[in-house]
């Protein structure tokens, strides 16, 4: 197996923007597209635990699409053979109370459809 095929981290590299501006702009019909549509796909959020397709898309749905922007600190690529690969993102979001930071890990996987998110976790580290 292939760690890290400069070909398959393009591949990720070029999808990754079009899921950062969707989720920046609540851009939920792509954000619903680019998870894997399965009763078996996880988001466990920074205060939410969400199995399966019609959780994350009912949350993706009420949650409020004001204050989403954050800058991207840190966004790493990891790809094992053609069809799995992991993109973890440390980021940081202006908030009234200051800077957030915060993490994100997504599991890709290449299915029939496409690349998917089958995995997805984001947490908010304590402030110092």
């Amino acid at each position: 197996m292939v760690v890290n095929d400069p070909e398959v981290v393009a591949e990720l590299a070029a999808l990754y923007p079009r899921y950062e501006e969707a989720l920046v702009t609540n851009d939920v019909p792509v954000l619903t597209e680019m998870f894997w549509a399965s009763p078996l796909s996880i988001r466990l959020g920074a205060g939410e635990n969400l199995y399966g397709e019609a959780e994350i898309e009912a949350f993706r749905l009420s949650r409020p699409a004001v204050g989403l922007a954050r800058r991207q600190v840190r966004l790493e690529i990891r790809t094992f053979g053609k069809d799995y690969g992991s993109i973890t993102l440390e980021f940081e979001r202006d908030t009234l109370n200051g800077i957030v930071r915060g993490r994100q890990s997504q599991v890709w996987v290449r299915l029939d459809e496409g690349w998917r998110i089958v995995q997805a976790h984001v947490s908010i580290l304590p402030r110092s």
